[in-house]
């Protein structure tokens, strides 16, 4: 059973509760609890036991594949209030390629059981109507992760993440490795640190270790 502050969140994020049945508002009450992973757990691969829909609460997921040269290439990443139906493994198993979560920050979320949700989505068309549109929305950011693998350079790739990375934690100071930076871009360390080292050059960025600041965001969004 949740405690107060998670019906708030599942009664704010899951934008179909006012449309449920009261018995099936207690499936999920009775069914969801919280999951608490530290920074760089690996908490889900195709060895690992079914998660379950995920709200987050707090913290950073980052969904990701493996490439044949065991590349991390980033699908998604999830953040507070995020909701991932695709989470669940039984979705996931059902895919041709092995997808991986990992914690990027210490995280937690609220997990939803799958055979709870599932049978709530089987028995109200609006929670059926959320779950695809959720799933639809994830599977465009995977196409476009995948795009901008294929088909965009290292440079846009990672002048974007910054500027992206800079927006979400509100300040031009970030605090990541060179290490997360070329996983959540799809490219090697080796790479990233060269690209940095451009950047760097040119006057965009200034870094310290496990530390970059942004100098110029209007030189950096020119790669864009």
């Amino acid at each position: 059973m949740v405690n107060l502050e998670d019906q708030r969140l599942i009664e704010k994020y899951l934008t179909f509760w006012d449309k449920l049945e009261e018995r099936q508002k207690n499936i999920i009450q009775n069914n969801a609890g919280e999951k608490i992973f530290s920074k760089g757990d690996s908490i889900y691969s195709a060895d690992e036991e079914c998660l379950g829909v995920l709200l987050i609460k707090s913290g950073v997921l980052r969904v990701f594949i493996l490439s044949l040269d065991g590349r991390e290439v980033t699908l998604y990443r999830l953040y507070p209030g995020d909701i991932c139906i695709l989470s669940a493994s039984c979705i996931l198993n059902s895919m041709n390629f092995e997808v991986h979560i990992s914690a990027d920050e210490d995280t937690k979320v609220l997990v939803i059981n799958i055979a709870a949700f599932g049978k709530i989505t089987k028995e109200n068309v609006y929670a059926e109507n959320f779950s695809l549109r959720n799933a639809m929305e994830r599977f465009s950011e995977i196409m476009f992760a995948i795009e901008e693998v294929l088909f965009s350079s290292v440079e846009r790739r990672l002048a974007n993440f910054l500027l992206e990375e800079a927006d979400r934690v509100g300040d031009n100071k970030i605090k990541i490795t060179h290490d997360q930076i070329a996983k959540n871009i799809g490219s090697a360390r080796e790479v990233v640190t060269r690209m940095l080292k451009v950047f760097h050059d040119q006057g965009l960025i200034e870094q310290a270790r496990g530390r970059i600041k942004i100098l110029n965001e209007k030189g950096l969004e020119k790669f864009l």
